[in-house]
């Protein structure tokens, strides 16, 4: 009886999974025992953790972030239908990806802007969307400096002004993007991290954004629970990594 009602309780997960257009509908075909119990875990298990629950729309978010930042083209689209179910609006899910190129480059994320296209146009979604910019190419130097001030504090506030990579930095990472409505700061720290987290090759600019993301109300509970909600798309080893930078980033915090 117990065994039934668990069998019973595994198959609504899935079922619910597939209902919400998931990248499981095909593996429910050709691949049911892993289906199954690949969305048990992902899709109940670690949504419904106690401890590092994330509301549905910030977990996706975290999650396009990460699949940007992992370069993972070919499931991307399936997130990001999913993402629209759960309230992500789609200027949220641009600027994600916009974002993304200050982070990961051109290279990786050209095929992203084809990705993401498609899924508009499949759901009727008009583009190009309204235009998200708040500076003009004379006063995206100074808006950056600024938004990095905001995040990072008064030491940041002649950062620009030592050699053209800081500038670039300041005018076009945060002028550019950071300045963009769409997201709020907290948002942009939070997919920033994700990028980054997910990429897993920059130690020294993960624990730069984990000390951002606290400093912006992200707090060290906050990042935990949203590398643990990013786990089943990135693995076990960068997560772990990634929740031991956050601890040690952040030891001297209380949450």
């Amino acid at each position: 009886m117990r065994k039934f009602i668990g069998v019973m309780i595994m198959n609504a997960v899935l079922t619910t999974a597939v209902c919400a257009g998931s990248y499981l509908d095909e593996l429910k075909k050709t691949d049911p025992e892993f289906a199954q119990f690949f969305a048990a875990f992902s899709q109940n298990e670690v949504v419904n953790e106690n401890g590092i629950k994330l509301d549905e729309k910030t977990r996706h978010i975290a999650i396009l972030a990460a699949m940007l930042g992992r370069g993972a083209v070919d499931f991307y689209p399936e997130m990001l239908e999913e993402s629209l179910e759960k309230g992500v609006t789609p200027v949220e899910a641009r600027e994600i990806l916009y974002q993304a190129v200050a982070y990961c480059g051109i290279g990786r994320i050209y095929p992203f802007f084809k990705a993401t296209n498609d899924v508009f146009k499949k759901r009727k979604i008009k583009i190009p969307l309204a235009n998200q910019s708040t500076t003009t190419p004379e006063t995206r130097l100074q808006k950056g400096a600024e938004k990095q001030v905001e995040i990072f504090g008064e030491r940041m506030r002649d950062f620009y002004k030592n050699g053209y990579m800081n500038r670039w930095l300041a005018d076009n990472c945060f002028g550019d993007y950071y300045t963009r409505t769409g997201l709020t700061v907290q948002q942009r720290e939070l997919v920033t991290f994700c990028y980054i987290a997910a990429d897993g090759t920059n130690e020294a600019q993960l624990r730069a954004h984990i000390n951002g993301n606290n400093l912006v109300g992200n707090n060290k509970k906050f990042l935990i629970s949203a590398a643990s909600q990013i786990m089943p798309y990135i693995g076990y080893p960068r997560t772990l990594n990634i929740i031991a930078a956050i601890n040690e980033t952040l030891k001297d915090t209380e949450k």
